[in-house]
């Protein structure tokens, strides 16, 4: 059950007869990937499926290495026989995931199934484009995998550029891809399932499944005022933004959602990799960034970076206001994004849409600092293989 457009990313109901077995099977191991270990009979409850096929889904998912049985729960003093406990088993199989996002190198990663990464690897991007950089990205996810102790499960790819529902890159400047069939590529290369997606997107899966708003969920800190509507900026090779609304990823008709880095912010401005000025991405992206600010002293670094945060919080507010988000993320290198230009970007938003909106958005750096990316392609093959997140 692939993250697809539109679709909320976790099972929550049950569904009638044709999809059941499938949905079901997810909607059982979403609870226990979810809540924790929980009886038969919990299980039962929360899915409001019978105890019968409650039965067959966990025996099917104990045979299959999934989940395992944890004993009785402690502290239970009900009569009659005690309730055996079901857990969902993280070491069952491992996933390699890779972040392309980065400007000087490609990154890659093993993790188990609950996000633990286990082994990490990089090779320097040295200016490689076209098919020397897929070849890259092929040797590395290859490496990864001889060096995953567990059956993997999944390859998952967070890339520049717009990706189509196929895992083609239609565009990706900064690579030089236009077209790319990159999860056919690798999947034919290393005869895994590939799973491969924009890297703002797999960004905003990440903060969805193991950043702080989930955590604040899972504890019950800020259960009730979570945001439904949440932007994740990430920033490094490129610039681009993933969305997610009542917890469904916004692609868009073009697959093109969240493309803010080829906004034109500046005319005249600057020359972009897309073959246009003036872009966002231009002001914003790493490398640029670091190439303005060498050499400054600090007053003058502040103040470029602050007048990058302006332009940024010029190019978001629009959306902010058109979409009613609550949270606005930002994932990239903290020296960069946070101090001056967090603030700004901060100023400018609130200036610019209603207070209403304003007064309640939360603007904050993310917790999975440069992992982000890796742990949102992992989500990708975790929703797209086992139907959880």
């Amino acid at each position: 059950m692939p993250a697809t457009p539109g679709r909320a990313l976790r099972p929550t109901t049950k569904v009638m007869p044709g999809q059941a077995r499938v949905y079901n099977r997810s909607l059982v191991l979403q609870s226990l990937y979810s809540d924790g270990p929980q009886s038969r009979a919990d299980l039962a409850r929360v899915t409001s499926l019978t105890p019968v096929t409650i039965g067959a889904l966990v025996s099917e998912l104990i045979t299959e290495g999934l989940a395992v049985e944890l004993g009785t729960r402690a502290g239970t003093a009900r009569v009659g026989k005690p309730a055996t406990l079901v857990g969902f088993e993280p070491a069952a199989a491992h996933i390699v995931s890779l972040d392309l996002s980065p400007d000087v190198f490609f990154r890659g990663a093993v993790l188990d199934l609950a996000g633990n990464i286990l082994v990490t690897r990089q090779v320097p991007r040295e200016g490689r484009t076209g098919e020397a950089a897929a070849t890259a990205v092929t040797e590395l996810a290859r490496e990864l995998t001889e060096l995953a102790e567990r059956p993997v499960l999944g390859i998952g790819v967070g890339s520049p550029g717009v990706v189509d529902h196929h895992g083609t890159v239609v565009s990706a400047p900064n690579l030089g891809w236009a077209g790319m069939p990159l999860a056919e590529v690798l999947s034919k290369a290393l005869e895994r399932p590939v799973h491969v997606a924009n890297d703002a997107n797999a960004a905003a899966l990440a903060e969805h499944s193991f950043g702080a708003s989930e955590t604040e969920a899972a504890t019950g800190t800020n259960e009730n005022n979570r945001a439904s509507g949440v932007l994740v900026l990430t920033v490094g090779m490129g610039v681009g933004a993933g969305i997610l609304l009542d917890g469904a990823l916004v692609r868009g008709d073009r697959f093109a959602a969240g493309e803010i880095g080829h906004l034109i912010v500046e005319e005249p401005g600057l020359p972009c990799a897309c073959g246009r000025s003036g872009c966002l991405e231009r002001l914003l992206s790493v490398t640029h960034l670091r190439e303005r600010l060498a050499g400054l002293p600090d007053p003058e670094q502040q103040e470029v970076l602050a007048q990058a945060g302006t332009s940024l919080g010029i190019a978001l507010a629009p959306v902010i206001s058109t979409l009613d988000l609550g949270e606005v993320v930002l994932t990239g290198p903290p020296d960069l994004l946070g101090g001056a230009l967090l603030d700004a970007a901060r100023t400018a938003i609130r200036r610019r849409v209603l207070p209403v909106v304003g007064q309640a958005l939360e603007i904050r750096l993310s917790t999975l600092h440069e992992n982000s990316i890796l742990l949102g392609s992992a989500v990708l093959v975790l929703s797209g293989e086992l139907g959880v997140s």
